[in-house]
């Protein structure tokens, strides 16, 4: 029988930097922490995936013989960092207008090729925390609620073919965006980077979901604010898929196990306002909860 995994990371104790690494399976919880720096650094949860650990029968092999200690049950008010931290995260590659819906309420086309443009590892946090502008700023600040797949092996200049072994897990992300400042910047045709680089750009959780869990075509995105519907889509909506995005990406950098791919937000992306609460959900990996203080 297929087993349900989930991977977390609590904050909780004086593990404030690198979290509690909580594993789930179906419904029970367990403490990977100490197992996953037995060998003094942390093991990449992008890299064992990629390697089949989290495979069922290699995966309850290798469970009865560690024999985890019991962990508390993740809750829905516990804060959790991001399940891969900034440091075992090489870069974050998002693709920008892959909704036709979402191109359309900004009047604007889809592009002909492939668009990404980057975030830092260090814009990500994680479920339950809250995020602020940077000081001073008034302008409009938008969510956007999208499907993040984590890379679990080096590539370079691979075939869409190949592109889903390269795939380690997913996660939701929520690529939040300074409009104001984009809309000014892309008037000058400057970059889009100022407006969705400041801290806390980039919430991403709530737990990380081993690729052989999920489907992408079959999942549905949602974003809510203050339990009102935003956005809602099929991921089979995206023009470029998740194969075709690793595939095209691989032609110009090299992939790396940890870097996450961002697949682009559907439509109803709108403004926060202090006090909000977003929500952005994938049935299959969970909500993502944000708070907004401005």
């Amino acid at each position: 029988m297929p087993r349900h995994i989930r991977v977390y990371r609590r904050l909780e104790g004086d593990l404030l930097r690198s979290g509690k690494i909580v594993l789930q399976v179906d419904d029970s919880f367990f403490d990977l922490t100490e197992k996953l720096w037995e060998s003094g650094s942390p093991l990449l949860l992008s890299t064992l995936a990629a390697r089949g650990w989290f495979e069922p029968q290699r995966f309850d092999a290798w469970l009865d013989e560690a024999e985890p200690p019991p962990a508390r049950p993740i809750a829905a008010d516990d804060v959790l960092l991001p399940p891969l931290l900034p440091t075992e995260v090489g870069k974050i590659l998002a693709l920008g207008k892959n909704f036709r819906a979402h191109a359309a309420e900004f009047d604007e086309a889809v592009p002909e090729e492939p668009m990404f443009f980057n975030k830092l590892p260090e814009t990500m946090r994680g479920h339950n925390q809250t995020i602020s502008p940077p000081k001073g700023y008034a302008g409009r600040l938008d969510h956007e609620a999208e499907l993040a797949v984590v890379i679990g092996r080096k590539l370079e200049r691979v075939d869409q073919e190949a592109a889903f072994e390269s795939v380690a897990g997913y996660m939701v992300a929520n690529d939040l965006t300074l409009r104001t400042t984009q809309g000014a910047d892309r008037a000058l045709q400057y970059p889009w980077f100022r407006s969705k680089n400041f801290d806390g750009a980039c919430p991403i959780g709530p737990c990380f979901v081993p690729a052989a869990q999920l489907n992408p075509s079959e999942l549905k995105i949602s974003a809510f604010v203050n339990g009102r519907s935003r956005q809602e889509a099929h991921l089979r909506d995206m023009v470029v898929t998740v194969p075709h995005a690793i595939s095209y990406l691989s032609q110009h950098v090299t992939l790396r196990p940890g870097d996450i791919i961002l697949m682009g937000t559907p439509a109803g992306v709108g403004p926060l306002e202090s006090g909000d609460e977003v929500v952005c959900t994938i049935p299959g990996i969970g909500e993502l909860r944000t708070l907004v203080r401005r």
